[in-house]
């Protein structure tokens, strides 16, 4: 099932991520984490398809993206990004596989954090965010998707961890075994991961080598 919707606005968040707000469909539902595929409605671009998360919340009348643009290629992000209020997308069937299941860490590489968004801003809806942390990786502070709100959420409990800047007070490097030693107290719990693939590899193992249940392993399949 396909339906057209309006963008209503777009903003900057950083520097190369876009907020797009567009129509909802009537009876359109998702569940916080979940994702559906987009395209474009313009002539030669309806089939070009790209997963976005959606990061508002199932209440909200409309629909909400946080999308990254890659510029390094001719791809869907990069089209996204010229697109304008009154410019159309395609939106279908609602998928995705992180699912919340509980208090936990998440740990989000780049534009891994948005399928976390909708999950963070449920709970603070639900007043129910103690218990939860966040371990966020990026190159430098400019990257940092939704800074402010994240940080008002979680305070403390907001990691952040950069490997193309040093940030006074912030950790330098990569989410290795080591770092997650020193960082989590508790393997018992549930963990989310979302990032790129060779990121969420490497953190899925170690999680598992410091006794993390592959049940509470939660990442998108």
């Amino acid at each position: 099932m396909k339906h057209i919707v309006k963008i209503l606005m777009t903003e900057f968040v950083t520097h190369d991520v876009k907020r797009f707000v567009v129509e909802r469909p009537d009876g359109y539902a998702f569940a916080p984490g979940q994702a559906t595929e987009v395209s474009i409605n313009k002539q030669g671009l309806e089939k070009e398809k790209r997963p976005l998360t959606f990061t508002g919340l199932d209440e909200d009348r409309v629909l909400e993206f946080i999308v990254k643009g890659y510029f390094d290629h001719d791809g869907v992000t990069a089209k996204l990004h010229g697109l304008a209020p009154g410019d159309e997308l395609i939106v279908r069937s609602v998928w995705g596989t992180i699912n919340y299941k509980g208090p936990g860490v998440f740990i989000a590489g780049g534009a891994g954090i948005t399928p976390f968004v909708a999950i963070l801003r449920r709970l603070r809806a639900d007043g129910k965010l103690r218990g939860h942390g966040l371990i966020f990786a990026n190159k430098a502070r400019r990257d940092v998707i939704l800074h402010e709100e994240l940080l008002d959420m979680l305070g403390e409990r907001l990691i952040l961890i950069f490997d193309g800047e040093d940030v006074p007070g912030r950790p330098r490097g990569r989410i290795t075994r080591e770092f997650l030693a020193d960082h989590v107290a508790d393997f018992g719990q549930n963990f989310y991961v979302c990032g790129p693939p060779p990121m969420t590899d490497a953190v899925m193992a170690s999680l598992k080598d410091l006794g993390a249940r592959a049940d509470a392993l939660v990442f998108e399949q």
